[in-house]
């Protein structure tokens, strides 16, 4: 077995898991209206493919991707297009985005689906293009573009695969009911991944407080067609960060900076896995995922598999939602997930949970008090930064500072708010923080944008100025040369040459003022 490694930092928040029953996939059905997201991912979002009044089957492409950094977007069941419009959408802003309402048929037709009976002969170059025209984006949180991770060879040799199983944060369990109820399939995906990757080491990582996940990923694994690995580590959060799972898996730390790829590692979720598997083997694209609605103001918590674009208040109802006992929905779980102002918002490609907690739960946190300098968050953070001081440059907006200090490292995964005896919601500041700073780098490019559009006007302006100027000279030096060649005959036709040389140039000087 591998020798694993310990991080620095983490917590032991209770976990809550058992009350979402892993292990069990429950069907959350066909709601009569989806909202679908254009932007369900990290990147630039896709264009328009369908218009109003267009009549779908469930698989065909609503909107293509736009660029490199972008993800197509499919109909997850057959209808009508009813609506193209900006809806609410679930994001910690609040904001609205662009979203097409598909209103269902209930008949769930699908297009004919074709994948590659042997994927194995097949190019890594074409198998990434059917994982980018499948729309899959890593369904662990972050949602960054999988045909882009995979891509990595391209800048440098890949020798490890890692497929996250981890899952840390309390209360989420969609990932390990996935592991107990596809594993084969999670192993299959991961195979694809490696044959893309051209890696031969793949390692299929699991906490030990999800023994029913790790026995049914111990058998999958044993079948694989190549060597996987699975390995298994204490329970702590966040251990599932990838930065903090590779050191765990490998000793060696993600520079600053730095990405995963830079140490010839590559992390996958296991249901990116799944659908890399679908997409390739099926031709399926992403349209659903299992998503764990929980927390103790539901009758019947649970994990359940979603159509993307379900609304939210559909999938309440479904668990059994009893409002009464409720203050708030947290979108994700209670250390890395946001609020949502109401429950109009859809499910999406990176909705990997609902919680439904009961004050009593999950209380209010309270008034924020002042920082008694403690130092519990230091001990706390699992990325070895010093959130204290970050916490006071943040406040100051003292981008300097916060870049010295190493704030893009950050995962904000709240290790530190959970700690912090005075309450402060560190990471809010944090993320406003980090947001301060994407607009001023995004101003600074504008204004060496527009700085480069001045100098390169004005370098223009200067030779054509220059280029005037000669032609200037040329014609007086012309009419010069002209008035004394006609004065060696006629002295009055010289002299009314040079005068009319003298008239055109101080025309022409006039006219440029």
């Amino acid at each position: 077995m591998t020798t694993v490694f310990d991080i620095h930092g983490g917590i032991h928040p209770p976990e809550e898991k058992s009350l979402s029953n892993p292990g069990e996939v429950l069907d959350a059905g066909i709601p009569p209206t989806l909202v679908l997201p254009l932007s369900q991912h990290i990147g630039k979002p896709p264009t328009l493919e369908v218009a109003i009044g267009d009549r779908v089957k469930g698989g065909q492409l609503l909107a293509a991707a736009e660029g490199l950094v972008s993800v197509p977007l499919h109909a997850p069941t057959s209808g009508v297009i009813t609506a193209i419009e900006p809806r609410p959408v679930p994001h910690p802003s609040g904001l609205e985005n662009l979203c097409v309402e598909l209103r269902c048929d209930g008949e769930d037709d699908w297009l004919e689906l074709e994948g590659f009976e042997n994927w194995q002969s097949e190019a890594p170059e074409t198998l990434v293009a059917s994982v980018r025209a499948a729309g899959i984006a890593g369904m662990g949180g972050a949602g960054f573009p999988t045909a882009v991770k995979l891509l990595a060879p391209q800048r440098a040799p890949m020798h490890t695969l890692i497929i996250n199983g981890t899952e840390c944060e309390p209360y989420i369990t969609a990932d390990d009911t996935l592991m107990q109820v596809q594993a084969a399939d999670i192993v299959l995906g991961a195979e694809i991944l490696a044959h893309i990757l051209g890696v031969e080491r793949i390692l299929l990582a699991v906490e030990d407080n999800k023994p029913a996940a790790l026995t049914a990923m111990q058998a999958a694994a044993a079948d694989a067609g190549r060597v996987c690995e699975v390995m298994t580590f204490p329970t702590k959060y966040p251990s599932g960060g990838e930065k903090q799972l590779i050191e765990i898996l490998t000793g060696k730390q993600v520079p600053t900076g730095g990405l995963p790829a830079d140490l010839g590692i590559v992390c996958q979720n296991p249901g990116t896995a799944v659908a890399v598997k679908n997409a390739i083997c099926e031709g399926r694209p992403l349209t659903d995922r299992i998503v764990t609605v929980t927390g103790r103001a539901l009758a019947r918590p649970g994990n359940y598999r979603t159509r993307l674009g379900t609304p939210i208040d559909h999938l309440l109802g479904v668990a059994g939602f009893e409002p009464k006992n409720n203050r708030r929905l947290i979108h994700g779980g209670p250390m890395m997930g946001f609020a949502l102002e109401s429950a109009d918002v859809p499910v999406i490609k990176t909705t990997n949970c609902i919680l439904v907690p009961t004050e009593q739960e999950l209380p209010t946190p309270p008034p924020a008090q002042a920082c008694i300098r403690c130092g519990l968050c230091a001990e706390a953070c699992p990325a070895s930064l010093l959130p204290q001081q970050l916490y006071w440059y943040a406040r100051a907006r003292d981008q300097e500072q916060l870049e010295r200090h190493h704030l893009a490292d950050c995962i904000e995964c709240g290790a530190c708010s959970w700690v912090c005896p005075s309450h402060i919601p560190l990471v809010q500041y944090y993320r406003a923080a980090k947001g301060m700073m994407a607009d001023s780098r995004a101003e600074k490019i504008r204004s060496d944008r527009s700085r480069g559009r001045f100098e390169a006007r004005q370098e223009r302006l200067e030779q054509e100025a220059a280029a005037r100027e000669a032609q200037r000279a040329a014609r007086r030096a012309a009419a010069q040369q002209k008035a004394a060649q006609g004065g060696a005959d006629d002295p009055v036709a010289a002299a009314i040459a040079r005068a009319k040389a003298k008239k055109e140039a101080a025309a022409e000087e006039s006219g440029e003022s």
